[in-house]
């Protein structure tokens, strides 16, 4: 039997927990910029990748739009599930691995927020594997807007204390933080308690990405117009020049 990877552990029963987390608490900002994005359009398929509980589905949802989300947790899903139908919502929720989509040209956008799968995936060739199905599933024109790790931070920050000041009782504890800069990984243990009070440790390593990389990447993808600018919880903009001062990026990427 494969051993489980770290993030599939943590997401086993974490719905509730993670719904808590200070990083998930932007929902309404965050959709308000997807909307913009989107030129108000409520005709577009709207792809959801890395769903989790379903937070972005939900809210754009509620303001109208089609959306399928998916993801590779079926206890993230469940909560998700139990949330859309709370507010009487029909969302079309799938779990799916992001490595292996089977879709074909049928979205107009995908959207894939705070690290929904990329760039948790513990090799790079994974990781693209989740770019080029993401891309797989859009049409011809279409737009892929992201979150991910910016490799420029870590070389100027602890990403431990980083973690450590967003930190808010209850919520998951990063330490032994480890960035490794010819694989550009930060390896640590992340602890938690999850959604029946088990105490969870799990070893755990993710990938932070410089501009330049994203850049390549999605222009072998086929992607002609790539943007990106520093990442803020709840209120994401164009506006936000990319600095080393950015914990995450935003891309926004059009082909």
């Amino acid at each position: 039997m494969t051993k489980k990877q770290w993030y599939e552990t943590l997401f086993e029963n974490y719905g509730e927990k993670y719904d808590q987390e200070n990083f998930t608490q932007g929902t309404t900002g965050e959709a308000d910029f997807l909307e913009q994005e989107f030129n108000f359009n409520k005709s577009l398929k709207i792809l959801d990748v890395g769903c989790g509980t379903g937070r972005h589905s939900i809210e754009l949802t509620k303001r109208g739009y089609t959306v399928t989300g998916i993801d590779l947790s079926e206890n993230q899903l469940a909560r998700a599930r139990e949330k859309a139908q709370r507010e009487h919502l029909s969302i079309d929720f799938r779990q799916h691995d992001a490595r292996d989509l089977p879709f074909h040209n049928e979205f107009d956008v995908a959207i894939m927020l705070c690290e929904g799968g990329f760039p948790l995936m513990e090799t790079d060739e994974m990781n693209f594997e989740i770019l080029k199905n993401v891309t797989q599933s859009l049409k011809k024109k279409a737009k892929f807007i992201f979150t991910t790790l910016n490799g420029l931070f870590p070389l100027y920050h602890s990403v431990q204390e980083f973690c450590a000041e967003g930190t808010a009782p209850g919520n998951a504890t990063y330490r032994s933080n480890t960035f490794d800069l010819m694989t550009f990984r930060d390896h640590n243990i992340t602890e938690l308690e999850d959604d029946s009070g088990k105490l969870l440790s799990l070893d755990c390593n993710e990938r932070y990405y410089v501009p330049s990389e994203i850049t390549w990447l999605l222009k072998s993808l086929g992607f002609h117009t790539i943007d990106i600018y520093g990442a803020r919880i709840g209120a994401y903009s164009r506006n936000d020049r990319l600095t080393t001062e950015d914990f995450e990026m935003l891309v926004i990427a059009e082909k």
